[in-house]
């Protein structure tokens, strides 16, 4: 369901950005109406916007009979302006509605915005009302010590403002998915952090609540985990499923009837290959047994007694785990008639690497980067129990590196090597694994946990879950301040990452650019198999050419790089893009790395796909805003 503003939103602190100009070179704007947003100086495809202040009055003519106000920090396209006043509007594609003074709006001159992560492995942040207040905290010889006076002052009440700390980072979650907030980066600059050297991003940022006044909690739930076992059920799997099965077992019967043994609940996936190409596999992936609050561990343990390996081999070593993970995210139910699972867990049992999205007999057109950004965007945690058998040597080095970056959630890794494939130390690690995700429940339920020399990855992961489960259901908001500045690294822990830099992104302007990166990997590729390189840009801009003859849109051709192509919004992104300063003689000289460049961008205009098809992604701005015009914050690491 698409979030509505004026009942999920928790904080407008945004402009929808053009992305059809700033992403894709086009801006879309009324195919009749003369009146466009001004363009930025300096720039052929990107609309100025402004935020509005606290008590902006809307006017018909510049001081002429004030007519209502705009909420704070309404997101405004700027059309005109006239002294000290600008007319503006919420979309470039629809007439400006009213005149404001230029005092009472903020510029916003860049397009990215940026949210907190989860706290788990980091302490909170505090936010400085100067740049210079807070580089002196970066440079305090004891800086963690001073960060935790800071942060128990603020809890308590008692900051001494010469401090100059605006407010503190909440210390639950606030998941911006569940709770849409957005904060404007007003300002940035690149630096180095004075610890370690570390790039970090110094940075502007406002935030400002929709709705004064406490915002309602959610209907109190309690702390409950869904688990989906992706097994691997190729032939030499058959001793490890027998494990997986008795560990559950024999851990769930210590439960049984027991209200902790009531809040886990599991499911299972098969995967294997291809079956087109390997008679006798039977299937690529299967549903084993689907994840229900209302069956017990019966179900489970039983579908997994009768779960039988492929009575023959499949071709090659690798398997299509990516195609079983991708199914428990997308097919597992993790609402449950919406009520959704607090803990989600999918744990990757395999022995073999994954298969490519470029091998031809893959199914999944995404690599492990991309399900990954998937899963975490459904508060989902992937770990890996990677059985590194004798046999499978040559593919260890491969596997692991792409399953650590499978298994990532909250900046923790969870990928758990079985050294030698011993099935005894395999089920080792799935009784910890599980137990682990008891105590998770147990320790939410304000209980002593049981297990014995855990992980301490497992129980930072417990730790993450909860506080995105407590941020949630206590309506934890991000802080309210006017102006305020930040790092996007962990001020005591710069190797962690605080805040993620996002673009936001209309439903319109993604498929906008998901269409044009489409064509560029189609013409890329026609290049890459014929002698054609060197004139790719020209194609790329031909192609882009051709959109002009559509009046809703205004396209730009002036670019002399691919990353010229996509937009001229990476040239003032804190990202660096890996097409952007590809000429068409560097094409040529990349040689073999052509195919990688080729691979990603059709990897992410897959993800794009996926992004765009899920209703839960987007969240309408401002009310009455039409789908098209609805908004997603993308990871800037997401992009081309």
């Amino acid at each position: 369901m698409v979030r509505d503003l004026p009942r999920r939103i928790v904080s407008v602190t945004t402009a929808v950005v053009v992305m059809a100009a700033a992403l894709a070179g086009t801006a879309t704007v009324p195919a009749v109406a003369a009146e466009r947003p001004l363009l930025r100086e300096g720039t052929n495809t990107l609309y100025q916007r402004v935020l509005t202040r606290p008590g902006t009055h809307k006017y018909a003519e510049p001081g002429v009979n004030p007519d209502g106000h705009f909420e704070p920090f309404q997101p405004l396209y700027v059309f005109e302006r006239r002294d000290e006043w600008i007319r503006v509007g919420h979309s470039p594609s629809r007439p400006p509605e009213a005149w404001i003074e230029a005092s009472q709006s903020i510029e916003w001159k860049q397009n990215i915005v940026t949210s907190f992560t989860n706290p788990t492995n980091r302490n909170r942040q505090v936010l400085f009302d100067t740049r210079d207040n807070l580089e002196w905290l970066l440079n305090h010889e004891g800086i963690r010590a001073m960060q935790e006076k800071l942060v128990e002052d603020s809890d308590n009440n008692r900051l001494d403002p010469e401090f100059g700390v605006h407010s503190v980072e909440p210390s639950e979650f606030v998941d911006i998915r569940e709770r849409f907030y957005l904060m404007p980066i007003l300002e940035f600059a690149e630096e180095f952090h004075p610890v370690d050297y570390t790039p970090i991003l110094m940075m502007r940022i406002a935030s400002l609540p929709l709705e004064q006044g406490p915002q309602s909690a959610r209907e109190p739930v309690e702390f409950d985990a869904g688990v989906v076992f992706v097994i691997d059920t190729t032939q030499s799997m058959e001793p490890y499923i027998r494990s997986t099965r008795r560990a559950i077992e024999d851990i769930m019967s210590g439960v049984a009837d027991s209200e902790i043994g009531e809040k886990i609940h599991f499911g299972a996936i098969g995967f294997r290959d291809n079956p087109e190409v390997t008679t006798g596999i039977d299937y690529r992936t299967r549903e084993i047994a689907a994840l229900q609050r209302d069956s017990g561990t019966d179900v489970i343990v039983q579908a997994l007694a009768e779960t039988g390996v492929s009575p023959v081999s499949t071709r090659g070593f690798n398997e299509d785990s990516l195609a079983g993970v991708e199914d428990a995210i997308i097919k597992s139910d993790w609402e449950q008639g919406g009520k959704p699972f607090a803990g989600r867990y999918i744990i990757l049992i395999t022995d073999a690497g994954p298969k490519s999205p470029v091998d031809p007999n893959a199914r999944t057109n995404i690599s492990a980067h991309e399900i990954q950004t998937l899963a975490e965007n459904e508060g989902i945690a992937i770990l890996t129990l990677h059985l590194q058998t004798p046999e499978g040597e040559a593919n260890h080095r491969y596997a692991e590196e792409q399953y650590r970056t499978l298994s990532r959630f909250d900046q923790g890794t969870y990928f758990f090597p079985v050294e030698g494939g011993s099935e005894a130390s395999f089920e080792r690690k799935v009784r910890e694994t599980v137990s682990a995700l008891l105590d998770h429940v147990r320790i939410a339920m304000d209980q002593e946990p049981v297990s014995e020399d855990i992980d301490p990855a497992l129980l930072s992961l417990g730790h993450a879950m909860r506080l995105r489960f407590l941020g949630g259901w206590r309506g934890t908001e991000a802080p309210d301040v006017l102006s305020t500045w930040v790092t996007d690294r962990a001020a005591e822990k710069p190797e962690i990452e605080a805040l993620t830099p996002r673009l936001l992104i209309t439903k319109n302007e993604l498929s906008t650019i998901t269409n044009i990166l489409e064509k560029i990997v189609r013409l890329a590729e026609s290049a890459e198999f014929s002698n054609s390189q060197n004139q790719l840009l020209r194609q790329v801009r031909d192609a882009i050419s051709r959109l002009a003859v559509n009046p809703d849109l205004v396209v730009n051709t002036d670019f002399e790089t691919l990353g010229g192509a996509v937009g001229e919004f990476l040239e003032n992104l804190p990202y660096q893009s890996r097409i952007m300063n590809i000429t068409d003689e560097r094409w040529i000289e990349m040689g073999t790395l052509r195919r990688e460049i080729i691979d990603d961008l059709r990897q992410k205009t897959a993800l794009y796909r996926r992004f765009h098809d899920n209703p839960e992604n987007w969240t309408a701005l401002y009310a009455g805003a039409p789908d098209g015009e609805h908004v997603f914050a993308i990871p800037l690491n997401s992009l081309p």
